[in-house]
């Protein structure tokens, strides 16, 4: 009897629980080598191609695009090819010390197999495949990833034809649609269906006679509440970006305890056209130098803080997706240039999803520039182990009292939520000041 090897979804991001599938790159009974692309994951940072840890035969693919698969959950079974050299780690016995989830399953469930080879990390035990069906929004099932490249690619997802399980549409129907032209974005609709077609379905009834409502000793009609309408919305299962955000949300409200500062910054002293994101992002350096406290990640299990001494700051990127938070690496050695050519690659690396997930975590401070499309203040959410978030709302122009007289300053409302576990009122009320005055600064 084939010795089969079954491969578990690996943590494929720093801790994430569960990951997308996108595209298989192989059906049951296909030959693979080891290293070869297996499938396309979609995870809550980005997609990620998860290469084979064999060379062999597939026997079973667990899955289909747009389901969603538990970390640890199994994800293909190999027949491996006796005859040639697998991965090290893949042959190995025993057991690989996976999550604490993995480490409570029960002795006899683990027995029942080996953990089989990794690709990011150490590998976790579990033998339950936990699959959602892909969303299906307007009466079309895709994955948020699909979706996002039909968006890129201008694909209309109504006119492409599914091919993926329970019709799903999968990224080679996007590619596909997208090279011969027929799902094109503002295209006539594939079957126009004429205004006058639902006299056709059933015959006319008689309109029933107008019902007399209530009325009110005085005369007049009284109104009443309309019917019960039930809604018509279809639940859509989060996913990839959305989920995680859901989660760390979540997370955020039960663990932060948030406090906010706001105050104008005045910026009627600008010399010359400046770039405003390159500004904000000079003063919060500025302000990270002065009071280091709010450039910090806070433990509030073990009670501790670590200061940073370089400034990493990650930049709040709105998509159709989700919100993405890619990570401004040293900020506080770039200079103007540097800082919007950082901040244009990492929002093309956002758009595109190439991002890697390294860039996705790690920063020490957020900003939030909301302001680009509405609002003046907020409650930014500061997320851990971050201490801080700085939140920009949008620029006006504002009558201001001076010395003799009124003038007409263009301001910015700054917004910045810290964590009060970590920080004091004082140490926050003084960042926001050195914010405040750096961005007064002429240039």
């Amino acid at each position: 009897m084939a010795d089969i090897k079954t491969f578990y979804l690996p943590d494929l991001g720093e801790g994430l629980p569960d990951a997308t599938v996108v595209e298989w790159h192989v059906k049951v009974g296909d030959s693979i080598k080891l290293d070869a692309p297996l499938c396309s994951m979609e995870t809550a940072k980005a997609v990620v191609d998860v290469p084979s840890p064999y060379t062999g035969k597939v026997v079973k693919l667990y899955g289909a695009p747009g389901d969603i698969i538990e970390t640890g959950a199994a994800l293909a079974d190999f027949e491996p090819d006796p005859n040639a050299k697998q991965r090290a780690e893949a042959e190995a016995t025993g057991h690989h010390h996976g999550p604490k989830k993995a480490e409570e399953a029960k002795p006899a469930a683990k027995a029942e197999r080996e953990d089989e080879g990794t690709v990011v990390g150490a590998m976790v035990s579990g033998n339950t495949v936990h699959v959602e069906q892909a969303a299906s929004i307007g009466g079309v099932k895709a994955g948020p990833a699909v979706r996002a490249l039909a968006k890129k690619l201008k694909v209309d997802l109504a006119r492409v034809r599914p091919s993926g399980a329970d019709g799903v549409v999968t990224m080679q129907d996007v590619k596909d649609a997208a090279a011969n032209g027929s799902a094109a974005l503002g295209a006539a609709p594939a079957r126009a269906v004429p205004a006058s077609a639902g006299r056709h379905l059933a015959p006319e009834l008689p309109q029933p006679e107008p019902q007399r409502g209530p009325v009110s000793l005085a005369g007049k009609p009284v109104r009443t509440a309309p019917p019960s309408v039930q809604a018509n919305g279809q639940p859509e299962q989060l996913k990839g970006v959305r989920r995680n955000m859901a989660r760390v949300m979540a997370d955020a409200h039960a663990q932060v305890v948030p406090t906010t500062l706001v105050d104008d910054a005045d910026l009627h002293g600008w010399i010359g056209k400046q770039d405003i994101t390159a500004r904000l992002i000079r003063a919060i350096v500025a302000a990270c130098q002065a009071v280091p406290a709010l450039n910090a990640w806070f433990d509030g299990k073990n009670l501790s803080r670590t200061l940073h001494p370089q400034v990493d700051i990650g930049i709040a990127v709105d998509t159709d997706d989700g919100l993405f938070v890619p990570a401004l690496r040293n900020a506080d050695v770039l200079d103007a240039a540097g800082i919007r050519a950082a901040i244009k690659r990492l929002r093309t690396q956002v758009e595109d999803r190439s991002i890697p997930a390294s860039e996705l975590s790690g920063y020490t401070i957020s900003l939030s520039n909301f302001g680009m499309f509405a609002g003046r203040y907020a409650t930014p959410v500061v997320v851990p182990p971050t201490v801080a978030i700085v939140g920009a709302g949008k620029l006006s122009h504002d009558v201001v009292a001076v010395m003799g007289g009124i003038e007409v300053h263009r301001r910015m409302p700054i917004s910045l939520t810290f964590d009060h576990r970590a920080a004091t009122g004082g140490e926050a009320a003084r960042f926001l000041k050195a914010l405040l005055d750096d961005l007064s600064l002429p240039n």
